[in-house]
């Protein structure tokens, strides 16, 4: 691992100083080239991930104290959830789930929490990327900077493979602005409680047809080829293997 893929500030991004964003993507494109994704589906995984989200939100001070150390609830086992491990140089350093909600797949944490609205729009022929859990190593968040865009990376991603009509994000209102700014994402719904959390989140969306590609243009990273694609959310054949690990395939859609 090299020092200096760690602790560039992510404020690049948002446009601050000359040329940033390009030198700010070519930044992360190098911190891919350590990162590994694991789609989370053995024992060993699992546990591993919800210990993750267990600890990186009781020092947020989102979750109370429980004895088993874990964060899991109903929607990790749902046929349209994909939980996630990032990986650097070996070392799990965060995670996020995805829910694909579909007329043949309704259920999600949103379309829970929000169904009001979104049972609607799902009768109507809307579909929804849903991430949520995202949870990243405390450690690791502080000197790996560019750790919440290698993550949320798999939003993107699932955006590009199902061509939803919308990513939804339900989140705390102190990363709205995260969101508007790289996402373009507005919110849809004033704030409610969320399952097993001690704080209320907003509903945030972005419309894919009329975002998507700007936010690819812009962060570089943010692209991913077909294979990959596949190998990270078209669940394998009966008798097939998953995949182990899935290696980020930005650096080759650039180069095409």
């Amino acid at each position: 691992m090299e020092n200096k893929l760690l602790g560039t500030p992510v404020a690049a991004a948002a446009g601050k100083g000359k040329n940033s964003p390009s030198v700010f993507s070519d930044h992360v494109m190098d911190v891919l080239e350590h990162v590994e994704y694991r789609l989370c589906d053995g024992a060993e995984d699992l546990e591993a991930i919800y210990r993750l989200r267990y600890n990186s939100y009781l020092h947020a001070g989102m979750v109370k104290p429980d004895a088993s150390r874990m964060v899991k609830d109903d929607f990790d086992d749902l046929p349209n959830s994909y939980r996630f491990g990032v990986f650097f140089d070996g070392a799990l350093v965060s995670t996020i789930r995805i829910h694909y909600a579909s007329a043949r797949y309704p259920v999600s944490p949103s379309t829970d929490v929000f169904g009001d609205v979104l049972a609607r729009r799902l009768a109507t022929g809307e579909t929804f990327v849903d991430p949520s859990r995202f949870a990243a190593d405390l450690e690791w968040s502080s000197s790996l900077r560019v750790l919440p865009y290698v993550t949320l990376r798999l939003a993107v991603v699932a955006c590009s493979h199902f061509k939803p009509t919308y990513c939804l994000t339900a989140i705390k209102e102190e990363h709205s602005a995260f969101y508007h700014r790289i996402f373009r994402s507005e919110q849809a719904v004033p704030p409610r409680n969320y399952p097993g959390l001690t704080v209320p989140v907003h509903l945030f969306q972005s419309k894919c047809s009329e975002n998507m590609q700007a936010t690819l243009d812009r962060f570089p990273f943010f692209n991913s080829t077909a294979f990959e694609q596949r190998m990270l959310f078209q669940r394998p054949n009966r008798g097939e293997l998953a995949p182990l690990t899935i290696l980020p395939t930005a650096k080759y859609f650039e180069a095409a």
